[in-house]
Formats: C-alpha cells, structure tokens, sequence
C-alpha cells in the first residue's frame, strides 16, 4: 500500500494491479470524491437513499439523485440501474440493488448487483467504474466474503469486455481497504486475475 494521489486530491492508501489494457485499483477514501464515468450505489430494491454510502451520495451529489432513482423502482434484488449524479464528480450513478426492504444481502445478491453494475457501465460505454463494498454496511455482510464474491465477480466480466478499463474498489475505513488489499492479492499470486 502506497500514498498516493487520486484526481488531484488529499493523499489517499491506493493499491493499482495492471493487466492487459485494465486495471484494477483499491482506493481508500470517500467515493463521493471520485472523478470517475459512474459511481456505484449500494441501493435497497426501491432505491430509496438512507444512511452509509447511499447518505453519503445523496448528501453531496442532492436529492435529484434519489428522486430519479425512485422513479425508476422498483427492481429485482441484484438488478441496477442508472441516474445522473448530481453535483457529484462522477458522470452517473449506478444504484446496485444489493438487499431488499428488510436490508438484507447474501452472496448472490452482491454477485448480480456488480454483475448488473458493470453491465450498465458497459451499456453506456463507459471506460471507469467505482464500487463500495456493497452490503457489507447495512446489509451486514462480511466484508472478506464481499472482497472475494466482488473480485471475483469483476474478473470474470472483465475477461468477456474490452470497453471497462478501470475498476475501482472504494473502502471508506483503513480495515477494509486491507482486507480488500489481502483478497486482490491473493486472486493476482493464483493467477486469478
């Protein structure tokens, strides 16, 4: 782990693993900071925007977010879908309906929801995509099964796309960003990656 500068910002703990024309980047910091095409959302299936990393959006980026999102639900658990971003740096947000009205998640769940993110990132042909560890602050899951179902996840589309060139794992606490760190290594020695 390294300081380094993100967008011209505070110095921020990042790990970057570079492969073929990809890359693949832990950043820890404040999603909401990032200059990126999209911006993932943990969402609830009816895409209203409460506490944790949906706060966080709607806080700094404004209600418009939440209002377009609501417009658009809602959706199937694992389902995703996109709005504007506000007064947020990023070009979009994409809502990842990681748990339902009960705040829930499990391993399929976090799987669709990042699968079904990337797709609409893909659909929209964009080149750059931040994810929080979705469902692992509400929704209550362990963030080591997370980093594992996540990058896992990313790999394998990553291998069926040329049009994402980064993706980036956004982790707000020290903690997470090294069992992130721990996980990303891992997957890269097994040639996972």
């Amino acid at each position: 782990m390294v300081p380094a500068l993100i967008e011209g910002e505070i110095k921020e703990m990042r790990i970057e693993k570079n492969f073929k024309d990809r890359k693949i980047v832990l950043y820890q910091g404040d999603i909401t900071d990032l200059k990126k095409d999209a911006i993932v959302n943990a969402a609830n299936n009816n895409l209203w925007m409460g506490s944790g990393v949906a706060g966080a959006i709607k806080s700094r980026g404004g209600v418009e977010i939440e209002k377009e999102a609501m417009s658009k639900g809602p959706v199937e658990i694992g389902e995703a879908v996109v709005t504007t971003a506000g007064k947020l740096k990023a070009r979009y947000v994409i809502h990842a309906a990681v748990m339902g009205q009960d705040l829930r998640t499990d391993e399929k769940y976090i799987k669709d929801a990042t699968f079904n993110s990337l797709k609409r990132a893909e659909e929209l042909e964009l080149n750059s995509i931040a994810f929080p560890a979705l469902g692992t602050g509400v929704g209550g899951f362990p963030i080591d099964k997370c980093a594992e179902v996540m990058m896992n996840t990313v790999r394998e589309y990553l291998k069926t796309t040329g049009l994402i060139k980064e993706v980036t794992f956004v982790l707000f606490h020290k903690e997470d960003f090294e069992v992130f760190g721990s996980i990303l290594d891992k997957i890269w020695k097994q040639g996972q990656v």
